[in-house]
């Protein structure tokens, strides 16, 4: 368990816009930052974060919370490891008591499993700097490669030992069970048909140096591997198999190295291997990263996405079946990113072109000879189909191809502009040829969409507003004025309901100076009034009680002591002001009035129109209820009627027609 103290000390130096900077590109908006939502596929920042609030918003996907919910969220920590990670990022030292065996136990089973990899990475790298037999084959071939001991350190590169079981033994003597070892890859199982009971046990990777592969906060998702023998049998690379916590087609080896530059550079370079991000990482270019063999996919180009809109993908000089690496390209384009391309020399590679280049030769060079997709893939292209006419229209077909996943309209006519001009076709034709592609995609889907979604995209624009819940809008508003204004004092008009000489009811203004959450909870408590929604109910209660006992009260200090769902809730709240303002969306009949009306006034107003609409509520009850009973009605009319001039009043204060 860790101690209050360290995780008081985490809250107050954790900056909210520093740790999501790591992961999400962040610009500047207003008192605000903004930036595209790590959580879904989108082209149009929703991504929110107040450095004042110290909370973040993504209105896409709805999630919300303080910097611990945005690491649980995010890299998918429990709340323990999110405060550690912390705790390192601002060099806290934690403080915990040690954990039991049963806690051990309860240990979800993907933390073992990231456990076991941390293990496994420390063990190779243990292997391959303290054991003669690592020094003399591990640590000799990356000296070969060029990689110097600072850079071997930086990626901690380590190498299995040529042992049948040597990782296997070491795991279990240090406490790691088989389950694990086995579920992320590490230990191959074996059933012995003789012994059942005692299955056999082989290390996936002997005889391997070691590359392990981070997720963007750093955590051991799994390693690559490379053997050093002549096996012809063996596969040259060998990469841990799909686990709960490894999905190839979701990681891009070194984006743990290269985020920050990714960010700051604007531009991502893309290249095939490991031993490529490493030697383009020594040599000083820091924003590249390797989708490890793998054909690139969309889940990894929206990983890039989040720190940069800006791609250049570089291919070897001889890459074999580079045509078909143009589908990358595609993809790219459909998520909406800018995309280049660098092709090296013939015979070289990033790996190679970097080691025996200094950095400014290679920077002038990637500057150079870096091309926009459609040079690069008309050039490529039109060398294919040198004279012949047919490949050169089917040439052009691809191209437009390409420009039609582009989803910016503007891209794509300056793109079919400069195609026009590279191939020599007209303008009129592409754009007709584009046209085409669409309407075959549209009529592609048609096919593949159901019944009813075709009849919804049919009435979509005419279908009805969904009606407006009133009591859930005041009710939000009040969580809003406690966590913003709880502690505020504030002069209030308190209204008494009295009789006049007449004997009609009047509305009596009197001053009462007060706290806001005291004026707001004893208003709430006089009417009776308890909030109809769950969880703004139960964030009203513990509001209330923070606000009675804590006259320092911070939101950062109130959401560290709540729950996950309820901390996006309030999140929810705080930000929802950031992207909308309330009187552009809600009718003015309903919701209070602007901010700048003063913090009495909109508390007052807000009761007294939750008031209103409760009055309301219960005529219509009543009213319900004489048509449905055949008894006497007099002393429910009577009971309407009062309700019927209170609520006349009410409106009247608020300056509203009565309705």
């Amino acid at each position: 368990m860790i101690s209050k103290t360290t995780i008081d000390k985490v809250y107050e130096s954790a900056r909210l816009e520093e740790v999501i900077g790591d992961f999400v590109q962040l610009k500047k908006s207003g008192s605000n930052f903004k930036g595209l939502s790590p959580f879904s596929d989108e082209r149009t920042p929703s991504f929110m974060v107040s450095p004042v609030k110290q909370i973040w918003k993504d209105f896409s996907s709805g999630k919300g919370g303080n910097v611990v919910a945005f690491l649980m969220e995010h890299e998918h920590f429990t709340y323990p490891e999110a405060i550690k990670y912390l705790a390192q990022k601002y060099n806290i030292e934690v403080e915990e008591t040690e954990r039991t065996d049963e806690q051990k136990q309860e240990a979800n089973e993907r933390e073992s499993m990231y456990l076991v990899s941390e293990f496994a990475q420390k063990h190779f790298f243990h292997m391959l700097w303290d054991t003669e037999l690592g020094k003399a084959i591990g640590l000799s071939y990356f000296k070969e490669r060029g990689f110097t001991e600072e850079t071997i350190k930086k990626f901690n590169l380590g190498y299995c030992l040529d042992q049948w079981d040597g990782f296997t033994k070491a795991a279990f003597d240090e406490g790691y069970k088989l389950k694990y070892l086995e579920q992320t890859g590490l230990t191959i199982v074996k059933q012995d048909a003789q012994n059942p009971n005692s299955p056999k046990t082989f290390d996936r990777f002997k005889g391997r140096v070691m590359f392990p592969i981070h997720s963007m906060s750093g955590r051991v998702l799994g390693f690559g591997g490379r053997i050093l023998g002549n096996d012809k049998k063996a596969a040259k690379y060998l990469n841990s198999p799909e686990s709960d916590i490894y999905h190839k087609s979701k990681v891009l080896y070194g984006i743990y190295h290269a985020k920050q530059a990714i960010a700051k550079d604007d531009n991502c370079y893309l290249v095939e291997g490991y031993t490529d991000v490493i030697q383009f990482y020594q040599r000083g270019i820091h924003n590249v990263v390797s989708s490890s063999g793998t054909a690139l996919t969309p889940e990894q180009i929206r990983l890039i996405n989040r720190l940069t809109k800006n791609i250049t993908v570089l291919f070897d000089g001889d890459a074999a079946g580079l045509r078909a690496s143009l589908r990358g390209i595609d993809l790219i384009l459909e998520q909406g990113m800018n995309v280049k391309v660098c092709t090296f020399p013939e015979g070289e590679d990033p790996d190679s072109f970097s080691k025996n280049n200094a950095l400014e030769d290679v920077q002038q060079y990637l500057e150079e000879k870096s091309q926009d997709f459609i040079q690069f893939k008309a050039g490529l292209l039109a060398q294919e189909a040198a004279n012949d006419p047919i490949k050169r229209a089917d040439t052009v077909r691809d191209i437009i191809q390409s420009i039609s996943k582009i989803p910016d309209a503007i891209k794509r006519e300056i793109y079919i502009q400069e195609c026009a001009n590279i191939m020599k076709v007209s303008e009129g034709v592409l754009f007709s040829t584009l046209a085409q592609m669409g309407k075959k995609g549209d009529s592609a889907d048609s096919k593949t969409q159901k019944p009813e979604q075709k009849a919804f995209d049919v009435v979509k624009n005419e279908a009805p507003q969904e009606k407006v819940d009133v009591q859930y809008l005041l009710e939000r508003k009040i969580i809003e004025l406690l966590l913003l204004y709880g502690n505020e004092k504030e002069e209030f008009e308190d209204l008494v309901l009295k009789e006049n000489e007449s004997g009609d009811l009047i509305l009596e203004p009197e001053s009462v100076e007060a706290k806001v959450y005291e004026k707001i909870f004893l208003d709430l408590q006089d009417d009776e009034i308890e909030l109809a929604n769950e969880q703004f109910r139960q964030i009203y209660y513990k509001l209330i009680e923070a606000l009675n006992q804590d006259s320092d009260f911070t939101i950062s200090t109130f959401l560290s002591g709540l729950e996950q769902q309820l901390v996006s809730e309030v999140s929810s709240i705080l930000m929802e002001e950031e992207k909308y303002t309330l009187h552009s969306w809600e009718r003015k009949d309903i919701y209070p009035k602007e901010k700048k009306v003063g913090v009495a006034q909109l508390v007052s107003e807000t009761i007294l129109t939750l008031r209103c609409f409760l009055i309301k509520k219960r005529m219509t009850a009543l009213q319900d209820h004489t048509k449905e009973s055949q008894q006497d009605h007099r002393e429910t009319l009577e009971e309407i009627m009062n309700y019927l001039q209170l609520n006349k009043l009410l409106n009247k204060k608020l300056n509203r027609v009565f309705s």
